[in-house]
């Protein structure tokens, strides 16, 4: 006899799991299944984010910040170091330890929530079932009364640079790598990139990173965009925009990466080459030719604003549909899919989905770009303060940047997002703090900024 559940996810990523938990929290019967292995051999839930992305990334960016700072910035705090010196097998033991918290952590978070947690792959076929093939043992299907995909997304490989693991490498393995490169390639100046960049430039790498686009950061604001620039040249990153990668040859020790930019061609040998060109989402035999499930021509599932497909009774949700591949986005509409199920009232507004990149300084937006909301020709005007105009920026050796804030002439709308400027303004922020440049940065926008002049 076959066992049934009122809902089964497939996929315990951030979009995944939460949407497991969210329908059990409605008094559902949940059943996740996922199919994660690590480098180790060993299962574990949460997905790309808690294993081979967001969580282990920051470990190793917050190791090599402090690395950075004990080395340039303590002196100026009266701090003393002596030689300063960077343990790597120490630095990846914690990273490590860090994953198997959090990830241990969900099978907990399913046991409290009776989510029932099934390690293996899941399959859709028609009628709403689920093939289910556990690690071990017998292959099963499953009645589902609603269906979520939630199957992540996995790195774009090159066909000119294919991944050897060891040389040639994705974001995963340049998450694991066990001693500093003397010379590290990467291609794609991406949020993924930038961040695997500055850890191991910050580690003693000579970092050079090829991006085929002629503009840096070309989704974010243009000033933004060009004060992050100056940052990371400032850091030693070798940026080189408009690189067009067309091969990669290894050889004993090196890779050899040749590209055309403005000047020609070129060609570059670096120790190891993380490729970091994008994400695609992640279907592969995730449901049957009759499911009735549908992908666009970028092999996205097609959802419509509430996530459901074509087929009744089923989601998807995450990196396997369109819009931005964050982990946060993908939990929201998880939480969506759960609640609508349940028969409770769910949106999502996609124009305040915040962009972070968590390097040195931290760079994040959301809503639109001054050059969008120029392009749309609605009326707007523009507030910004420069951290180093802020006294806890100052305390804290950190005034590289600003906050800015583009809002609409007609009505004081902060564009993309839900209130106006005034709100801002008349709310109280603590001093000294960094909170208070984006106080200063909404009054800038009527001209009348209190602790910088007004442009």
């Amino acid at each position: 006899m076959s066992r049934s559940f009122d809902v089964v996810v497939i996929g315990a990523g951030p979009a995944g799991y939460i949407a497991a938990i969210r329908a059990a929290q409605h008094g559902m019967t949940v059943a996740c299944i996922d199919e994660w292995k690590n480098r180790d051999g060993k299962y574990a839930f949460g997905g790309t984010c808690l294993n081979a992305g967001c969580i282990p990334s920051k470990a190793l960016l917050e190791s090599s910040e402090l690395y950075h700072r004990a080395q340039h910035e303590f002196k100026k705090h009266g701090i003393q170091t002596g030689d300063v010196a960077m343990d790597i097998a120490t630095m990846q033991k914690r990273r490590a330890s860090i994953v198997r918290q959090l990830t241990g952590g969900i099978a907990g978070l399913f046991k409290a929530n009776k989510v029932e947690g099934l390690v293996g792959h899941g399959k859709l076929l028609a009628g709403r079932k689920v093939e289910f093939t556990p690690v071990s043992g017998d292959v099963e299907t499953i009645d589902a009364k609603h269906v979520v995909l939630a199957s992540g997304s996995s790195p774009i490989e090159l066909p000119i640079a294919p991944f050897d693991g060891v040389q040639i490498i994705d974001s995963w393995d340049a998450l694991e790598i066990e001693a500093v490169p003397e010379t590290l390639g990467v291609v794609g100046a991406g949020v993924i990139g930038l961040e695997l960049g500055s850890v191991w430039a910050r580690l003693g790498s000579k970092v050079t990173v090829l991006e085929a686009m002629d503009d840096f950061l070309f989704m974010a604001d243009r000033d933004v965009a060009k004060a992050a620039a100056q940052e990371f040249q400032k850091q030693g990153l070798d940026i080189r925009l408009g690189a067009k990668v067309s091969k990669a040859v290894k050889s004993k020790n090196n890779v050899t990466v040749s590209y055309a930019d403005s000047s020609g061609e070129q060609s570059i040998d670096v120790e190891k080459l993380i490729v970091a060109v994008g994400r695609r989402p992640h279907t592969d035999d995730l449901f049957s030719d009759d499911a009735g499930i549908q992908l666009d021509e970028r092999g996205f599932i097609v959802v419509n604003e509430s996530c459901r497909t074509r087929v009744k009774g089923v989601y998807a949700v995450g990196d396997c549909v369109r819009g931005p591949m964050l982990a946060h986005k993908g939990s929201e509409e998880g939480v969506m899919a759960a609640d609508l199920i349940a028969g409770e009232v769910a949106e999502m507004n996609y124009d305040v989905i915040p962009s972070v990149l968590y390097t040195h300084p931290e760079i994040a937006w959301t809503g639109k770009t001054e050059a969008e909301v120029k392009a749309s020709g609605r009326p707007y005007k523009v507030g910004s303060f420069p951290f180093m105009a802020s006294g806890r920026a100052k305390a804290m050796e950190q005034t590289a940047g600003m906050v800015k804030i583009i809002a609409s002439k007609e009505d004081d709308e902060i564009l993309g997002i839900d209130p106006d400027t005034e709100d801002l303004q008349r709310t109280i922020h603590a001093h000294p703090s960094l909170a208070e440049a984006v106080h200063e940065a909404a009054l800038a926008v009527d001209k009348k900024a209190l602790n910088f002049p007004n442009k």
